[in-house]
C-alpha cells in the first residue's frame, strides 16, 4: 500500500532486511541454481557500485547518452572476441538469455519472411504462406518455445540420444523444411550440460540456406575458460562454418549482476533483422535494438564493471577452481548409492537422478536437502530423460564442495527412509480431466489446499508432492497448472 506521508530510508530498509529473511542465499554456493558467485565479494561490490552509477541513463536513445553506446561496444567486443567473432561481428545487449534468444528467433523469421518474399528489411512480412518452424532438440530451453509464442512460429522438437543426451543429427535432417526458419543447438544443453553436435549441425543447416543458433547463455562465458583450465571442449562458436548467431549470457558465469547478455550475429543483416523501429506515430523517434523500450544501463555498467575488474586472469582462474569442483562433484555422486550422474557433462552443470532400484526419490531428496540448507533444483521427467536434481557449480562451489556431497548422500539416505512423495490415489487423472481455464483462482487454491498444497502467504517450503504431480502430468497439463500455480502465489 502506499503510505500517507514518505517513510525515511531506513526504516524503507529495516522492512526489506524482514521481507528477505526467507529468501534463499544469493552468496555462498549452497543455492545451486539462479544466483552465481565467484566468492570474491569485491568483484560483486564494484559491479553494484559502477550499476548504481548507471542506473539512471535510459538506453531508449544512444544519442542521448554516449555513455551506453561506448561501454556496449566494449561489452559486445570483449564476447565477440572471445567467442570467435572477428571484426566484423556484430551485437546486442539484452536483458538475459531469454531476450537474446527471442531476438535470435525475431531476427530468423524476418530473414526467412524476406527471403521468400524477395524483398528488403522491413518488406515481406505479409502475403507468405504457411508458419515459420523453429527446429530444435528437446533439451533446448523453454525460452525458444516462449520465443515461438509471442512470433507465431511453430516449434519442431528433435530427440537427443538417450545415454550422451546430445541432438541427433540425421533426426535434425529429417526436421528440416521449406518452412525452417532457425536451427537452434545448445552448448551446452542446461539439463544434462553437455554440448550438441555444433559442428554437423551448423554444416547441416547451411546446406539447406537454413541459419543455426548456439544458445549457449549458459556456456558462452564459462567454456572458453574451461578449455584453458585443461577440460576437453569442442568447438562450438563463432568460428563454426554455418554458426550464425550465438547468445552468452554474462549474468551466468560471467558473475555480472542481473540481467546482461549478448547476442552475436555472424552479419550486419541478420543483426538489422533484430531491431525494431516504428514511425507511424507523430512523436519520438522509436528505433529499438531490444524487445524493451526504455531501459536502465545499471545492467550494463554491472556487466562492464564484472569484466574489467576480473580480466582474463580472473575469469580463468575461476575456470580452473569451477572445473576442479565439478570433478570432485560427479566422482563423489558416483560414490553415493542409489545415485547417477546423467550423462557426461561437459560443463559445470550436472544432473543427479536416483538407480530405476535404488529406492530414493529424488523430489523428496530436494526437500531433505532444503532443510539441511541447501537448495538443488529439481527437473521434472520429460522426453525419456529421468526426473533428477540439477546443480549449477560456480567458482564459489570447491570451497564448499565436499559439504555439499555430505549433505546430498545425507538426503539421499533420508529419501530412502522415508520413500518416495504420496500422491494421492487419482489425483493426476482428475487434474489432467478438469477445464482448468474454468477454474479462478480461489478456486484453484482451494483445491490445491486439499491435497495439502498451500498456496497463500510464501507458498509451499516443501515440493515433493508438487513436482511428484507436475511429474505424473503430460507437458500441456503441467503448464497450464504451473500457471495456476503462480496465479495462486501472488493472489
Amino acid at each position: 500500500m502506499l503510505p500517507e506521508y514518505g517513510r525515511p530510508v531506513h526504516e524503507l530498509l529495516d522492512e526489506l532486511a524482514e521481507l528477505k529473511a526467507g529468501d534463499l542465499p544469493v552468496r555462498g554456493g549452497k543455492v545451486t541454481a539462479y544466483v552465481y558467485d565467484t566468492g570474491r565479494p569485491e568483484i560483486h561490490d564494484a559491479a553494484h557500485r559502477v550499476y548504481a552509477e548507471m542506473l539512471e541513463v535510459n538506453m531508449l536513445d544512444p544519442t542521448a547518452f554516449p555513455s551506453m553506446v561506448a561501454l556496449e561496444k566494449q561489452v559486445v567486443g570483449a564476447v565477440a572476441d572471445l567467442l570467435g567473432g572477428d571484426g566484423s561481428t556484430l551485437g546486442i545487449f539484452t536483458s538475459g538469455g531469454t531476450e537474446s534468444i527471442m531476438l535470435a528467433v525475431k531476427a530468423a523469421r524476418d530473414h526467412w519472411r524476406a527471403k521468400r518474399a524477395g524483398a528488403g528489411p522491413g518488406e515481406g512480412t505479409s502475403g507468405d504462406s504457411g508458419v515459420p518452424q523453429l527446429v530444435l532438440p528437446v533439451t533446448a530451453h523453454p525460452a525458444f518455445h516462449k520465443a515461438a509464442h509471442y512470433l507465431g512460429v511453430e516449434v519442431v522438437p528433435v530427440p537427443v540420444d538417450p545415454v550422451t543426451f546430445r541432438v541427433s543429427v540425421p533426426a535434425v535432417e529429417a526436421a528440416i523444411g521449406d518452412r525452417t526458419i532457425l536451427v537452434v543447438v545448445s552448448a551446452p544443453s542446461y539439463p544434462q550440460g553437455v554440448i550438441d553436435p555444433v559442428a554437423e549441425v551448423a554444416a547441416l543447416a547451411s546446406s539447406r540456406g537454413v541459419p543455426c543458433h548456439v544458445d549457449a547463455c549458459v556456456g558462452g562465458w564459462l567454456l572458453p575458460w574451461l578449455r584453458e583450465a585443461g577440460a576437453e571442449i569442442p568447438a562450438f562458436d563463432l568460428s563454426v562454418p554455418g554458426v550464425t548467431s550465438l547468445s552468452c549470457d554474462l549474468h551466468k558465469f560471467g558473475y555480472a549482476p542481473k540481467g546482461a547478455s549478448v547476442l552475436l550475429f555472424r552479419d550486419e543483416e541478420l543483426r538489422r533483422r533484430a531491431y525494431f523501429a516504428s514511425a507511424a506515430w507523430p512523436g519520438y523517434t522509436i528505433i529499438n535494438a531490444t524487445v524493451q523500450s526504455s531501459r536502465s544501463a545499471g545492467p550494463l555498467g554491472g556487466a562492464w564493471a564484472t569484466l574489467q575488474s576480473l580480466g582474463r586472469d580472473g575469469y580463468l582462474e575461476l575456470g580452473r577452481t569451477t572445473l576442479e569442483a565439478t570433478r570432485r562433484l560427479v566422482e563423489g555422486v558416483a560414490a553415493i548409492p542409489g545415485l547417477r550422474v546423467l550423462g557426461r557433462p561437459e560443463s559445470s552443470l550436472v544432473a543427479i537422478a536416483a538407480e530405476p532400484d535404488g529406492g530414493i526419490d529424488v523430489f523428496v531428496l530436494a526437500d531433505e536437502a532444503r532443510r539441511r540448507g541447501w537448495f538443488l533444483q529439481p527437473q521434472l521427467s520429460y522426453a525419456r530423460i529421468p526426473a533428477n536434481i540439477h546443480i549449477t557449480v560456480t567458482g564459489v562451489t570447491l570451497l564448499g564442495v565436499d559439504a555439499m556431497l555430505e549433505v546430498i548422500a545425507e538426503s539421499a539416505e533420508a529419501a530412502r527412509r522415508s520413500g518416495p512423495a504420496v500422491v494421492p490415489d487419482g489425483l493426476p487423472e482428475l487434474i489432467a480431466s478438469i477445464d482448468l481455464d474454468a477454474l479462478d483462482d480461489a478456486t484453484f487454491a482451494e483445491m490445491a489446499a486439499a491435497v495439502g498444497i498451500e498456496l497463500g502467504g510464501e507458498g509451499p517450503k516443501e515440493m515433493a508432492v508438487v513436482n511428484a504431480v507436475l511429474d505424473a502430468l503430460p507437458a500441456e497439463v503441467r503448464e497450464a497448472v504451473l500457471v495456476r500455480f503462480l496465479a495462486g502465489i501472488y493472489s
